[in-house]
C-alpha cells in the first residue's frame, strides 16, 4: 500500500518512518524545502531515540521518500495522513489553518477515491470540517472517506509506542475506510494490538479525553504531595498504595513541578475552549491547569526554603527539556522555574544533555555549562528539574565539594531523604518528610 503524510513534524515524521518500518511505502510531504533537503539526507531535525536509524534504514531501502511536491504525493497514496502542527489560538482552542489549508489542497488535486485521515489531535467536528471542504474543492464529485487515527506518542520512546501500541484508535465513516486502515495496520495484528472501531468525532474524543486525564491524574499527585508536606506523610508510598489498585494504575503519579511538552499543556486547553462553545463548564480540567499551573511557583517556594534569600546567589538547575529523552522544551516547567530563579535576583547556571541549544534560543541571562558539575561548581542550591537518566547517580561527594554550600532541591524524588542527610546535604524534595543533616 502507499500512503502520504503530509507534514515532517513530530507525529508526521514518526508516523511516516514507524509505516515504512512496516513495509508501507510512504511519502513525507512538507512545504519547507530546507527541512525536506534535510530529511533526505537521513538527519533529523529533532530527537527521538531510535527515528534517525529508522528514517535513514527505509531511505536506503527506497520505502522511504521526502518531498515538497505535493501533488506527486497524493497522486500515489490511497491513504493520505494529514499531520500538520495544531497549535493554540488566542482563545486557547485549536488553530486548525493549516489542516484547512491542506483539505484545500487534497480537495483540488483529488481524482480518484483516497481516504483522507487526520492524525494530528483536532478538536471534536473537525472531520465533518475537512469532508465540508473538501466536497466544496473536489473535481468532477470524486469518491474519498474522513477518518481519524489519533495518534499516542510519548516523547522518548514514540518509536516503541507506535511499533508497539497499546491500543489502535480509528474512527471512519464507512466500513470501506475502516477496512483499508485496519489493512494498513495488519502486521499490529501479529502483537494482539486491541482495535477500537468508531465514528469519526468519538475518535476524535477519545484523543483529547487521553490526555486530559493523564494530564489530570499529574495535577491530583502534585496536589496530595503538597498535603503530605503539611500532613508528614510520604507521597511515594501513597502513589504506590494507590497504584496497585488496578482501578487507578501505577502511571503518571509521580509528583514533581507540573506537566508540560506540546500536548498536555495545549490539549487541556483545546477541551476548556471546546467545552466552552458547548455550553459546558470542565470544571475537573480546569481545575486540573490551575494546579500545574500553580506548581512552579510552589516549587520556587521550595527552593527558597532550602537556600534562604536568593538575591545574589548561584543557582545551578539540571534539566531543561520538560522530560528525559527529548529535547522539547515547549511548556517546559524549567523555563517558569529558570525564570523565577532570576526574578528572585539568582544567577542561574544550567545544564541539559540534549536540549541546551533549544533552551540558548528562548533563555537570556544564563550560564550554561559543560556538564551537571560544571553547573554545580560554586552553587549556593542545586536543583534537579529533570530526571534523566546521568542525574540519577550523581558523584554526590564531588558535587558536595564543588558548591559553596550543599543544598539540593530534588524536584523529581530521585534520591533518598536520609541518605542525602547523612551525606551532609541540605535536602529538599516532593511530597516526602525531609531530614536535617546531623
Amino acid at each position: 500500500m502507499n500512503i502520504a503524510v503530509i507534514g515532517t513534524g513530530y507525529v508526521g515524521l514518526v508516523t511516516g518512518a514507524c509505516f515504512s518500518e512496516l513495509g508501507v511505502t510512504v511519502t513525507c510531504i512538507d512545504k519547507d524545502r530546507e527541512k525536506i533537503g534535510t530529511l533526505s539526507e537521513g538527519r533529523i531535525p529533532i530527537y527521538e531515540p531510535g527515528l534517525e536509524e529508522l528514517v535513514q534504514k527505509n531511505l536506503k531501502q527506497k520505502r522511504l521518500t521526502f518531498t515538497t511536491d505535493f501533488d506527486e504525493g497524493i497522486d500515489r497514496s490511497l491513504v493520505v495522513f494529514i499531520a500538520v502542527g495544531t497549535p493554540s489560538n488566542e482563545e486557547g482552542g485549536a488553530d486548525l489553518r493549516f489542516v484547512r489549508e491542506v483539505a484545500e489542497g487534497i480537495g483540488r488535486k483529488l481524482r480518484e477515491y483516497k481516504v483522507i485521515v487526520t492524525k494530528s489531535t483536532v478538536p471534536m467536528g473537525t472531520g465533518a470540517m475537512i469532508r465540508e471542504i473538501i466536497e466544496k474543492c473536489r473535481p468532477d464529485g470524486a469518491p474519498f472517506s474522513v477518518a481519524s487515527n489519533p495518534e499516542f506518542l510519548r516523547e522518548g520512546s514514540a518509536v516503541e509506542d507506535f511499533l508497539r501500541p497499546n491500543r489502535i484508535v480509528i474512527g471512519a465513516e464507512d466500513s470501506q475506510a475502516a477496512a483499508i486502515l485496519r489493512d494498513l495496520y495488519r502486521p499490529l495484528y501479529l502483537i494482539e494490538t486491541p482495535f477500537v472501531i468508531t465514528d469519526v468525532v468519538t475518535a476524535e474524543m477519545i484523543k483529547y479525553a487521553s490526555n486530559a486525564f493523564l494530564a489530570t491524574k499529574i495535577s491530583f499527585i502534585n496536589e496530595i504531595a503538597r498535603l503530605c508536606e503539611a500532613l508528614g506523610a510520604d507521597v511515594h508510598d501513597v502513589a504506590r498504595g494507590m497504584g496497585l489498585d488496578n482501578r487507578i494504575g501505577r502511571k503518571f503519579l509521580h509528583p514533581g513541578p507540573g506537566f508540560g511538552g506540546s500536548c498536555f499543556p495545549k490539549d487541556t486547553s483545546a477541551v476548556l475552549s471546546i467545552a466552552r462553545k458547548a455550553g459546558h463548564d470542565m470544571k475537573v480540567i480546569r481545575s486540573t491547569i490551575e494546579v500545574n499551573q500553580e506548581q512552579a511557583e510552589v516549587m520556587l517556594e521550595k527552593i527558597e526554603d532550602a537556600a534562604g534569600s536568593l538575591d545574589g546567589k548561584v543557582a545551578a538547575v539540571l534539566g531543561i527539556s520538560f522530560k528525559p529523552n527529548t529535547d522539547d522544551i515547549r511548556e517546559a516547567p524549567s523555563l517558569r522555574i529558570i525564570e523565577g530563579l532570576r526574578k528572585r535576583g539568582a544567577r542561574v547556571r544550567a545544564y541539559d544533555p540534549i536540549a541546551m541549544d533549544k533552551a540558548k534560543e528562548v533563555l537570556e541571562g544564563v550560564a550554561f555549562c559543560s556538564d551537571e558539575y560544571d553547573a554545580a561548581d560554586g552553587a549556593d542550591v542545586l536543583v534537579l528539574v529533570t530526571e534523566w537518566n546521568q542525574f540519577r547517580a550523581l558523584d554526590l561527594q564531588r558535587i558536595k565539594k564543588q558548591m559553596k554550600s550543599p543544598r539540593i532541591v530534588d524536584l523529581r524524588n530521585v534520591y533518598e531523604p536520609a541518605d542525602m542527610a547523612r551525606l551532609g546535604f541540605v535536602y529538599r524534595c516532593v511530597g516526602r518528610r525531609f531530614v536535617e543533616p546531623a
